[in-house]
């Protein structure tokens, strides 16, 4: 596990330095003072974004990966049976570590779209009808709320996410559950399409050069990247039932990592463009 605990540092130093050369290159731009929401809201999803580093390195490093799924019925039998043993203690704090881990995966992952959002209203405000700004907060406010509510509601009780015996179901499988797994990937893809389609069109029908169109189109493309990953994650944990354990948490970091490089080197280009300008 250590080089999963070393990957998982280094990622999460490199994600705050991308969050940290933003803010440094809009204070060095704008001003302080002119940060906008946007600004504030990736320093919020970097803070997040440790923690989740966190929960990652307790379930995948602390915890060894385990948790309360992929149990047959006899070894769930033998746990409870024993419920002092070292094996019981790790399984269910692995379990409670990988829902809090949920959370801040998905909180990160809307924090970097509400980013994105305002971004957006800034740069081409004039250009969006207040139906349009409405529709936009309202998507994501809302499936972000559909997926924390799936998340805390498709296992109820919440405390059978990390009950040994008897068999909760596979819908408290706190790696595996489908409920959980399609809910948010759905509306993860969903938002990321959606986010990717304010700016292009308008940059498509600009005057620009073909050249700086592309550019541009690359630029606000990065959502595809995230998307990808996020499919990827999605498809392993439903196909990988046994070790989901191991890999959801760190695949979730890398996912992450690309959401804030992609999400914060646009707002450095401006900078770099002055720096190697005449």
């Amino acid at each position: 596990m250590a080089p999963l605990k070393i990957e998982a540092f280094v990622l999460m130093t490199l994600g705050v330095m991308c969050i940290a050369v933003r803010i440094l290159a809009r204070v060095k731009l704008v001003g302080f003072k002119k940060l906008q929401a946007d600004d504030y809201l990736m320093v919020v999803a970097g803070v997040v974004y440790a923690i989740a580093t966190g929960f990652v390195y307790l379930t995948a490093v602390v915890w060894r990966g385990l948790s309360t799924n992929g149990l047959t019925d006899e070894q769930r039998r033998r746990l409870a049976s024993n419920p002092n043993s070292r094996e019981y203690h790790i399984r269910v704090e692995a379990a409670k570590a990988h829902v809090a881990g949920w959370q801040t995966y998905v909180f990160v992952l809307w924090a970097i779209k509400a980013s994105w959002f305002v971004f957006y209203r800034r740069l081409v405000g004039m250009l969006l009808s207040r139906r349009q700004v409405y529709f936009g907060a309202f998507l994501l406010t809302s499936s972000y709320i559909a997926v924390v509510l799936t998340l805390l509601l498709s296992c109820h009780p919440m405390r059978k996410y990390w009950q040994i015996y008897p068999d909760p179901g596979q819908e408290c499988a706190p790696t595996t559950s489908r409920t959980n797994i399609i809910t948010s990937l759905v509306l993860n893809v969903l938002t990321d399409l959606y986010l990717m389609a304010i700016p292009i069109p308008m940059v498509v029908h600009t005057s620009f050069s073909r050249v700086k169109k592309i550019g541009l189109v690359l630029l606000f493309s990065g959502g595809v990247f995230v998307t990808t990953a996020g499919v990827l994650r999605g498809v392993m944990m439903i196909e990988h039932p046994t070790t989901a354990g191991q890999l959801s948490g760190p695949w979730a970091l890398r996912e992450l990592f690309v959401a804030l490089v992609t999400s914060n080197f646009p707002m450095v280009v401006p900078l770099l463009r002055r720096w190697s300008g005449p």
